[in-house]
């Protein structure tokens, strides 16, 4: 095994005592680091990088993180292992997986050889998702670019950049409101609602612009040139209006809401994973706006950034 410490984030403060990790482990070296709570590892995320980020929470609140607006980043780069009091029940441990946690265990795992030995093969089994997702470029839910594919992308064009330095911008969108339809009309709608929230945002930008997807409630839109950097800010303004108006789902009616984050290039940072980070943070600790069902008074105007 690799000597590199491996950065793990420990997130406390929720009724719980995480155990303690042993950073000198065989399964190890552990970089360990702590948050107090859920909020405080959001805004960790759009900083720091983490190869594992261990949760303790009680199982009465454990459905809470299903809702958490820091799930996509928890589970986008590290492997995310969450600690329960209690058994949680497979429908609860089943839909945390889905999410893209890693695994469920109890609180009371050994502190020495267990848990590390959990959080090394969870480590060991997202970087093989990883490798696995790249041979993938595509999003197969909604036919846009993931997550991979934009990285690729973006640091192609960073190297095109130090030749000819041009500003870009890097718009992430966080949605609420998917999982209120997974549960009311199942999961099939759900892919069927991300793909129409694709189709609106991919309408929304210039054929030069890359819509892309982050996971299951988050997208990107990559703006290779503009102007000013209040630019960003007015296409992420447009975007998040442009998914307000009620989207037709089964005889009925789902609104949604949006939260965005902006990263500049290079004032946020020189290459793609860190660009992504400073944006998908932002969204994440931003509060979603919309569900109200009202309608875009920008109108169909053509794309979000096209000259006025």
């Amino acid at each position: 095994m690799s000597n590199t410490a491996l950065r793990v984030l420990l997130v406390t403060g929720m009724g719980t005592t995480l155990p303690a990790l042993a950073p000198a482990s065989v399964f190890g070296p552990f970089d360990l680091h702590v948050s107090a709570d859920l909020d405080a590892a959001t805004t960790r995320f759009s900083t720091d990088h983490f190869d594992a980020v261990v949760i303790a929470i009680r199982t009465v609140d454990a459905r809470k993180l299903l809702q958490w607006p820091g799930l996509s980043q928890a589970t986008a780069e590290p492997a995310l292992i969450v600690l329960t009091t209690e058994e949680p029940g497979s429908d609860l441990a089943t839909q945390l997986v889905r999410k893209g946690v890693q695994d469920v265990l109890p609180l009371s795992i050994d502190a020495v050889d267990a848990l590390p030995r959990a959080v090394r093969l969870a480590i060991e089994r997202k970087g093989q998702e990883r490798l696995m997702r790249k041979a993938y470029a595509t999003d197969l839910m909604t036919g846009l670019p993931n997550q991979s594919q934009l990285i690729e992308h973006i640091n192609q064009l960073i190297a095109l950049l130090e030749r000819e330095p041009a500003p870009m911008a890097l718009l992430a969108l966080r949605v609420e409101g998917l999982a209120s339809a997974e549960a009311r009309f199942g999961a099939e709608s759900a892919n069927v609602l991300r793909r129409k929230i694709a189709v609106r945002l991919r309408v929304g930008v210039r054929a030069s612009d890359v819509v892309a997807s982050l996971g299951m409630d988050s997208f990107a839109v990559l703006l290779p040139k503009i102007q000013d950097p209040q630019d960003a800010d007015r296409v992420a303004a447009k975007l998040s209006a442009a998914l307000h108006p009620p989207f037709a789902m089964s005889g009925s009616e789902i609104a949604i809401a949006v939260a965005s984050g902006v990263a500049h290039y290079p004032q946020d940072g020189k290459d793609a994973t860190t660009l992504l980070r400073r944006a998908a943070g932002l969204a994440a600790s931003s509060p979603a706006q919309g569900r109200g069902g009202f309608v875009n008074a920008e109108g169909n105007e053509g794309a979000a950034n096209d000259p006025s």
